[in-house]
């Protein structure tokens, strides 16, 4: 099968990380790759802030518990965590970041790592701490947050695919 179409079909979303931080090589394959995801009229307006620092990332981890309301670790202790933000300027910034998050995340099951898409990024970044992250990273403009796809080595293997629903295509 084709090596792509095999990592499209393969790709888990991984909910136990090993706690080793992703060596710096494989993390910037990974972002390059999300640099070339499609988006409307080419206009680039996502933005992705790839976040390694511990105090960070326990940071985050808290501020997305917070919103869905529980003290868990939403990251699954995964130890990088990619913010991905859009530009509100342009009406398709929410497809063009969701774009970036699906080639992030088939990027790293791409070069052997684990990654998850996470949700709330939306809720986080919109409170005064999230907006105060953001100055203080330098983000400037009407920026919303799009979500997140956390990065690390799994601890396990990945879980089995669901079974595929039917009728999922409709041919015409």
């Amino acid at each position: 099968m084709n090596e792509t179409l095999n990592n499209l079909k393969t790709r888990r979303s991984i909910r136990s990380y090993l706690p080793k931080q992703v060596e710096k090589d494989l993390l910037e394959q990974v972002l390059e790759a999300g640099t070339f995801a499609p988006t409307g009229g080419g206009k680039q307006v996502p933005l992705i802030v790839a976040v390694q620092d511990p105090a960070t990332v326990r940071q985050l981890s808290r501020m997305n518990a917070q919103v869905i309301g529980n003290d868990s670790d939403p990251y699954y202790g995964a130890p990088t965590v990619l913010v991905i933000l859009a530009e509100r300027s342009r009406r398709t910034y929410l497809l063009d970041g969701a774009a970036v998050m699906t080639t992030l995340v088939n990027a790293a099951h791409a070069v052997g790592l684990g990654s998850c898409w996470i949700h709330r990024a939306k809720e986080m970044f919109e409170s005064e701490e999230g907006k105060a992250l953001l100055q203080k990273w330098g983000v400037e403009g009407d920026y919303e947050g799009i979500g997140q796809v956390i990065l690390g080595y799994p601890a396990g293997p990945a879980p089995e695919p669901a079974p595929r629903k039917e009728n999922y295509v409709i041919r015409v």
